[in-house]
């Protein structure tokens, strides 16, 4: 089976108390860790498509890490807006986690049929204070997802990891759809939605990809299986 779950937000140190963003929020780590034993096996993969740590070094990152590592089944990881311990892949490998994938510039092949690939995305060209920066941002993300996606190769089945929805402010697909859509993929999961983003929320099939949201408040904190 394949879950998908997003928006950990983890914090090993204790510094960072996430009921301050709402009730729903209160002990929300033991919620997620205490649905993942219920819900994944050793043989299940789990995608998490950023927002994994609120760690700003590496080395504090890798406490959340390891503990995700021990957790039951085989992780993918993708970057979000808040993990700004990411590193290059290199660095990122060197940690040496057993049951840790991360993507970056590249993709993973699950029993040699389903191609998993991804990036972390951007916010959409018409959201308030969009500027030059962010069009930089904006396009090497498209970049980024031009070059995951095509390092999959042919495989039955393609799935996409964003951490950004892949949706203008009127829920209209943006052009991170449009490359999916070129490269036929198949399923797309995305979060950074929390609380009252959930009103941008979009499931639905579209260009033929199925779109899941993941955000852990979004699907309480229990792993969401997506095939």
């Amino acid at each position: 089976m394949i879950y998908g779950i997003g928006d950990l937000h983890l914090d090993y140190s204790k510094k960072k108390p996430m009921g301050i963003f709402g009730e729903e929020w209160i002990d929300h780590e033991n919620k997620i860790f205490d649905n993942w034993n219920k819900t994944i096996t050793n043989e299940d993969l789990v995608l998490i498509p950023g927002d994994i740590s609120w760690a700003i070094k590496l080395k504090d990152a890798y406490h959340d890490l390891l503990r995700i590592d021990e957790l039951p089944g085989h992780k993918i990881i993708t970057k979000g807006n808040h993990d700004y311990w990411w590193r290059g892949p290199r660095k990122l490998n060197d940690l040496n986690l057993k049951n840790i994938k991360f993507i970056q510039n590249n993709s993973f092949i699950y029993n040699d049929k389903i191609g998993i690939g991804g990036t972390r995305g951007w916010m959409s060209r018409d959201s308030e204070g969009f500027d030059s920066h962010d069009e930089k941002v904006y396009n090497r993300e498209i970049n980024r997802l031009e070059l995951s996606l095509s390092s999959l190769g042919e495989v039955q089945t393609k799935i996409i990891m964003l951490h950004y929805p892949p949706f203008n402010i009127d829920l209209s697909p943006n052009e991170f759809v449009n490359v999916m859509a070129k490269h036929k993929v198949d399923i797309c999961i995305y979060g950074h939605l929390h609380a009252k983003g959930h009103r941008f929320v979009v499931e639905d099939t579209i260009n033929e990809i199925k779109f899941y949201c993941v955000s852990s408040d979004y699907i309480d904190f229990k792993p969401r299986k997506i095939l």
